[in-house]
């Protein structure tokens, strides 16, 4: 929560001053030079209820679904589950997360699996990153091909942002939270808010017993 706040009163909506000092340095660099900039931003939603979404179909599992949310915002190009990059390139020993029973639940040391597993989330922290890439109008244009005479150009420069990925970041966190907020009512349905606040209680009042 500390992180968040951080990262609401940034700029560049990060949560670490120093990292940002360093963000700022590169994008002036790329204004100076004519460039843009892309990158990558979290999106993380806690106290998520195991059970969202399904195993069973293709089409329904959260984490495809939360995928296509994500890689549906413009320029965005990849999505990442939890450590999904990282653990790929490692053994199985490293990847997955232990399971124990303490004061009375089941829970997870670790997160490696960014709160989700078989397409359903199990309760943990859900985190998941979008990579987003520069920006394709540039202040120095690309080598192009006129459309009409099918001779050499260069591409329009028109007015254009330099770095987008703060802005994305809100977008994503929107898009997750639409996508949560389905699958939410998928699972606890009702013709009222006061049905689907009963049905998550009975829910989550069984899981406890667990």
């Amino acid at each position: 929560l500390k992180a968040f706040a951080c990262a609401e009163a940034s700029e560049l909506r990060s949560p670490d001053r120093s990292a940002e000092k360093k963000m700022k340095a590169r994008i002036q660099e790329a204004i100076r030079k004519g460039d843009t900039m892309g990158g990558s931003f979290d999106v993380a939603a806690l106290g998520v209820p195991p059970g969202l979404g399904s195993f069973a179909q293709w089409d329904v599992r959260l984490d495809g679904r939360l995928a296509q949310a994500l890689i549906s915002i413009q320029a965005i190009k990849a999505v990442e589950i939890g450590q999904g990059i990282k653990v790929a390139f490692g053994l199985g020993s490293q990847a997955h997360d232990e399971i124990f029973y303490e004061r009375g639940r089941f829970c997870r040391r670790t997160n490696h699996a960014g709160g989700l597993e078989g397409g359903i989330t199990n309760g943990e922290n859900l985190v998941l990153r979008a990579f987003m890439k520069p920006i394709s109008t540039l202040g120095r244009p690309l080598r192009s091909v006129d459309i009409v005479s099918k001779k050499p150009t260069k591409a329009e420069v028109i007015r254009h942002d330099v770095c987008a990925v703060p802005a994305a970041s809100i977008v994503g966190e929107a898009a997750v939270a639409f996508e949560l907020a389905r699958a939410f009512l998928e699972k606890f349905g009702g013709d009222s808010l006061g049905e689907t606040k009963r049905n998550f209680k009975a829910y989550m009042a069984q899981v406890k017993r667990f």
